[in-house]
């Protein structure tokens, strides 16, 4: 599951999450992404906004009941996605911090554009992005 390489994503998503990012401004926005995986790629096929619960600006907190609803529905969450609205688009010390499941997907959109990570279960390994619609 840790040997994810690449990330399908179009551009209609790509797009939702830079809005989404500038509509949370100064905070960061936050969600769950939904999607296929095949071999070493995992294809994103719907995104799942959740408010942002943290308490401070430059936190994000997805909101647990969002997860919970998507697993009883029988959705498949591949990874999670959010915003760095003044930093680089790539894990923070308090991003590392909070990974756990090996495999899951991270996506951060930060002021000059996105970058998809994956966590491994020790560190975070940096996916290529891809024109959706291929696996």
């Amino acid at each position: 599951m840790n040997g994810v390489r690449r990330l399908f994503l179009d551009d209609a998503l790509q797009a939702q999450i830079a809005g989404e990012a500038l509509a949370a401004l100064p905070r960061e926005c936050c969600g769950l992404m939904e999607g296929v995986r095949d071999g070493d790629a995992v294809e994103v096929t719907a995104l799942h906004p959740s408010p942002n619960l943290a308490s401070d600006p430059d936190r994000f907190e997805i909101d647990p009941a969002l997860q919970f609803r998507l697993l009883r529905e029988g959705r498949s969450v591949v990874g999670c996605y959010h915003s760095h609205p003044r930093g680089k688009a790539e894990p923070s010390p308090r991003d590392v911090e909070g990974a756990g499941e090996a495999g899951f997907i991270w996506l951060i959109a930060g002021a000059a554009g996105q970058d998809a990570f994956v966590w491994d279960g020790v560190q975070f390994r940096r996916l290529a992005i891809l024109k959706a619609g291929a696996i």
